[in-house]
């Protein structure tokens, strides 16, 4: 009975995850683009100095950064390092140039959920804010449209409990530190019938305490640790990478050509670049989406508590995000595994970051080892972070408001990363994983709805910033 279970989740993960979906996600990406003519690259510096100007006296909870870094806490995370070494193995070096294409179109979607986040927030007398896509549905589509604003926080508030943010993420820093420190279980402690390895323990609990002592703090806390944490992790992480690059930079041109080559098929065996093609640009695409999460309606959640006074402003803020996600840290990595030609020697996942890593870095192969570790543990880390919040706000919309309820939420989030390194049940996984889908469906449709808004409001602003009514 449970096989049949987990075979119609396996099945449903692929329905909801499949081509339709990654089309939808892409074609809102395009038509934003189209309606806001090109802006996100017409207007990228300066959405880059707004990314670390916080704008004076505007109302919210955090900065203009700390909404952005608690965001990025929650997008950069262990898929910058896996999956992009998965897309690249199973799709080959072209899915990293459609993984940008995923990017370029995405910071559209990512900008016109910033702009309506703050548009369509609520601010209560005290200063707590909520905001997300459940407010622009509520508030920019109408009350009719509530259920489809309820549909998203449901779906939203199980991603981070059931999976995305906890089971997935602990685990996956737990075996990165039993890989490293306990390769062969040589140190094992019996567990409720089960052996684990004294590394996997050790490291649970210690993240379960750190955890613990952020989230309880709430946003400001979340927004203040992932201020510091986001930005050196993502230094460390570039740094390493560009290390390899400049190492290795005589086989940069032959790997971006590579990459093109790979990305139209023209390296493909007689008859098979159109196939070829095809799963480069499925692979890339997802992979973007998945990495930069433009168009699932979470980053709107942090964005919505930022403080500005100004929509536009804070659309540019937020697609920055995509920018460093994909454009930055995603493009370090598929460049690292591709000139070092560690995707195509027969690894999988992690094993092929960390074999680029050994191959490029001019260290000696345990010390490369241990910096993707760290890097690994920092970003799975602060996705644990950012998808609490994302919980939380999305429970308090749900139950209208009642801090019991995200008090509760909050301590089953801890005690699911708790017990997340003892987790094997793949079913879990894969229903955390359906929500996530789901859960970009009402937001897409929002901001198809809501596009005109997004044009009028960008149509001001810019006017604003020719009459240097604004900076």
């Amino acid at each position: 009975m449970f096989q049949q279970f987990n075979e119609f989740l396996v099945w449903f993960d692929d329905l909801v995850w499949g081509v339709p979906l990654i089309v939808l996600i892409l074609a809102v990406g395009i038509f934003l683009t189209i309606r806001l003519h090109g802006l996100q690259i017409r207007y990228l510096p300066k959405a880059l100095k707004y990314m670390v100007k916080n704008e004076e006296g505007g109302e919210g909870e955090v900065t203009s950064f700390g909404a952005l870094c608690t965001a990025l806490s929650a997008t950069v995370g262990t898929g910058n390092i896996v999956g992009v070494a998965t897309a690249i193995v199973a799709g080959g070096p072209g899915a990293l140039f459609w993984m940008w294409i995923a990017a370029l179109f995405g910071m559209a979607t990512k900008f016109a959920e910033g702009v309506l986040a703050i548009k369509y927030r609520v601010i209560e007398p005290d200063g707590h804010v909520l905001g997300g896509p459940f407010y622009y549905i509520e508030n920019g589509m109408g009350i009719k449209w509530r259920w489809l604003a309820k549909v998203f926080a449901f779906f939203g508030a199980g991603v981070g409990l059931l999976g995305i943010g906890t089971f997935t993420q602990v685990n996956g820093i737990a075996s990165a530190a039993n890989n490293f420190f306990d390769p062969n279980n040589q140190w094992t402690v019996n567990l409720l019938g089960m052996e684990y390895s004294w590394s996997v323990v050790i490291t649970g609990t210690i993240v379960t305490i750190f955890v613990g002592l952020v989230v309880i703090g709430g946003l400001k806390r979340i927004a203040n640790v992932s201020q510091i944490i986001v930005p050196f992790m993502i230094v460390i992480y570039v740094l390493c990478c560009a290390i390899i690059l400049i190492t290795n930079a005589g086989l940069i041109p032959a790997a971006i050509t590579e990459i093109v080559a790979s990305a139209f098929g023209f390296r493909a065996v007689a008859g098979g670049a159109l196939g070829a093609v095809l799963v480069a640009m499925q692979k890339g695409i997802a992979r973007g989406i998945f990495s930069n999460e433009a168009g699932l309606g979470s980053a709107p959640i942090a964005a919505a508590a930022a403080k500005t006074n100004e929509p536009v402003r804070q659309g540019l803020v937020s697609m920055t995000g995509t920018f460093l996600d994909t454009i930055v840290v995603c493009t370090m990595t598929g460049l690292a595994i591709v000139l070092t030609g560690s995707w195509n020697i027969g690894l999988e996942g992690v094993a092929v970051t960390t074999n680029a890593f050994q191959v490029g870095l001019p260290f000696a192969p345990e010390v490369s080892s241990f910096l993707l570790m760290i890097c690994l543990v920092f970003f799975a880390f602060t996705t644990i972070l950012g998808w609490n919040y994302y919980g939380e706000r999305c429970l308090e919309y749900l139950s209208n408001g009642k801090m019991k309820a995200v008090l509760t939420y909050r301590y089953l989030y801890i005690l699911a990363v708790f017990i997340g390194p003892f987790m094997t049940v793949s079913a879990v996984w894969t229903i955390a994983d359906i929500f996530n889908g789901l859960m970009a469906l009402p937001n897409l449709i929002a901001l198809m709805a809501l596009s005109g808004v997004v044009v009028a409001e960008t149509r001001v602003y810019v006017k604003k910033l020719k009459n240097k009514e604004v900076e």
